[in-house]
């Protein structure tokens, strides 16, 4: 869990691919916030269409490659749930904060991903390392 985490740390703006509502696959920047207790939370607004999408089809992928060519693939079931310990800390990122002002917005939505697998590879010939979270 660690190496994944710091993964997603060090490279903050990843993509998530959900299939669209249309049954098209679709891929958008995305930002991972943190891990707590085991779980990998990000956070949407429910106006989004990506919102929309993950409401019909729960399972997605996040991907986002380093500076040195190393990869992550991050998948799971997304299960969005109102914590507000988890908004208010969403509210520590400048980005969040700025876009929904407050952990109590009606709009502002948390999710963590069930049942997560990783892989974190690179082009160095070793195997990639495969992480169930």
């Amino acid at each position: 869990m660690n190496e994944v985490v710091k993964f997603l740390q060090e490279n903050p703006v990843q993509y998530l691919a959900t299939v669209g509502v249309d049954g098209k696959a679709k891929c958008r920047p995305f930002m991972f916030c943190f891990e707590q207790e085991g779980n990998l939370w990000f956070c949407t607004n429910n106006t989004k269409d990506v919102y929309k999408d993950i409401q019909a089809n729960p399972y997605v992928e996040v991907s986002v490659s380093s500076p040195t060519y190393a990869w992550i693939r991050l998948n799971g079931k997304v299960v969005f749930e109102n914590n507000m310990t988890v908004k208010e800390a969403c509210m520590n990122n400048p980005i969040v904060k700025g876009q929904y002002q407050t952990a109590d917005n009606p709009i502002f939505e948390v999710f963590y991903l069930e049942d997560a697998k990783a892989v974190i590879a690179d082009f160095s010939g070793n195997p990639p390392a495969e992480y169930t979270l």
